[in-house]
């Protein structure tokens, strides 16, 4: 299992992308494919739409069971804790701080 989620697709991305996996929300896609058809696919987007941000999450064999990438600009990033990956998001240290 792959899961796509990229930022603004273009429409030729977006159409390429659609020939493997099913779009149920806007710029999200999921589908099964082997993990060289994966690779090829991300090794085309990210050949012919440089700027595109994307987070993949696929299938690995794992303790997780899945590996999680990030290409282009993003808002999280993964992050390997104690063996483990999960997404990091940035914050603000005032964030929530009380005036006082």
């Amino acid at each position: 299992m792959t899961v796509i989620i990229a930022n603004d697709t273009p429409p030729a991305i977006r159409g390429l992308l659609k020939r493997w996996f099913v779009e149920p929300r806007p710029n999200v896609f999921v589908g099964s494919v082997n993990p060289r058809t994966r690779a090829k696919t991300l090794e085309y987007i990210r050949r012919n739409a440089p700027g595109l941000g994307m987070l993949v999450i696929g299938s690995e064999r794992s303790s997780q069971g899945y590996c999680i990438e990030c290409f282009g600009d993003t808002p999280r990033l993964p992050v390997r804790l104690s063996g483990l990956q999960v997404l990091a998001e940035a914050w603000s240290e005032t964030e929530g701080a009380e005036d006082g």
